[in-house]
């Protein structure tokens, strides 16, 4: 019987203990396990702690990615009015029975504020910022790391603000105007890097204080302005990140922005809500804006929010209520859009904002 030495004998135990599956070479193992899919991520979790940390890594996320693997599911920002207090909710498109579901409650401190940014990058979710009756806007970011599926403290903003817009491009988070402790808050946006974890300050007096919605299109931020109550004119202007201008937008496209907005494969649509629920399209070439379809006031419960995977619109309302259709096949029936629902929660909760997360 041939005896190994104790270094290679041990070399090769812990070559075992590491391997993800004993007996099979990692990059076979990842080709298998990252074909599973998201639902059962948590469960793959439990098997090891080199799995666990393998499903919670860059790496996992980046290999899903490169071979289209990757899923991407819905977080909703909410408020229970009831009880004044902020919730999240997640919901999987491509499940089987879909249903929103409540993710981990939120830090205790974050719970009752209002006017707080939400927005998405790489694998977490962000809540920032944000003010109370008796608190003062605040510099606070909280992280929620999908894969882990907990919350945690994040780098704080540059300078507290509340009731300001935030948007992703070129995988850097831009939180944008709102109100601060300073009237110079107002002219002011931060840019998070998440490679450099840090917040940078810029000021500019042309950046309009006074924000309501914002979208982006072409790589450039589309901000909506604050409307006067005398007239029906709607103000928008546009931050393009790349050379760190602002310009006025488009007069004729501003016109129509008169609800939540999406991009899907560079087209812009809006859902006015002001008298039911109609999807509108901007057609750029005619400046002009053109209707999809109306929405069946049956499946929808204003105010909503919109976002797009793919070609598919979600219209998000009260609830969590969720109507679903494809824009690339649009077909209505006397007039009214044709689509699928999902069940609302068993509330009357206000979507405040929702977002998209691949992993």
């Amino acid at each position: 019987m041939h005896l190994e030495s104790g270094s290679e004998g041990t070399s090769r135990i812990e070559q075992t203990q590491v391997s993800l599956i004993r007996g099979i070479p990692d990059d076979i193992a990842l080709f298998c396990l990252a074909r599973v899919p998201r639902k059962y991520h948590m469960v793959l979790k439990c098997v090891s702690r080199r799995w666990r940390d393998l499903v919670c890594g860059e790496e996992w996320r980046a290999y899903r990615r490169k071979h289209n693997l990757d899923e991407t599911w819905i977080y909703a920002l909410c408020r229970d009015n009831k009880l004044e207090r902020v919730c999240c909710y997640v919901l999987d498109p491509n499940a089987s029975v879909r249903s929103w579901k409540r993710i981990p409650e939120i830090p205790p401190r974050a719970l009752r504020r209002k006017g707080m940014g939400f927005e998405v990058l790489g694998k977490n979710v962000y809540l920032l910022g944000g003010c109370g009756w008796s608190e003062d806007a605040t510099r606070e970011v909280y992280c929620y790391d999908a894969s882990m599926n907990k919350w945690m403290d994040a780098a704080p903003l540059s300078t507290a603000r509340c009731y300001f817009v935030c948007q992703v491009v070129d995988e850097k988070i831009y939180a944008i105007g709102g109100l601060g402790l300073n009237s110079s808050d107002t002219h002011s946006w931060d840019v998070y890097d998440l490679s450099t974890n840090n917040w940078k300050l810029h000021i500019d007096s042309n950046n309009v204080p006074e924000i309501e919605d914002s979208f982006v299109m072409d790589g450039k931020i589309y901000i909506r302005c604050c409307t006067s109550a005398v007239t029906s004119h709607v103000y928008a202007v546009v931050y393009e990140p790349s050379s760190g201008t602002w310009q006025h937008a488009d007069a004729d496209m501003a016109s129509g922005w008169r609800g939540p907005a999406v991009v899907v494969d560079g087209t812009l649509y809006v859902l006015d809500q002001s008298s039911g629920t109609r999807l509108m399209t901007w057609k750029k070439e005619r400046r002009e804006w053109a209707p999809v379809g109306r929405l069946s006031s049956l499946l929808t419960r204003p105010p909503c929010q919109l976002v797009a995977i793919g070609k598919s619109i979600f219209v998000i309302g009260k609830g969590c209520s969720t109507v679903v259709f494809d824009v690339g096949n649009a077909g209505n029936t006397g007039g009214v859009m044709v689509s699928s629902s999902i069940p609302k929660l068993n509330s009357s909760d206000d979507v405040i904002s929702c977002k998209c997360l691949t992993i």
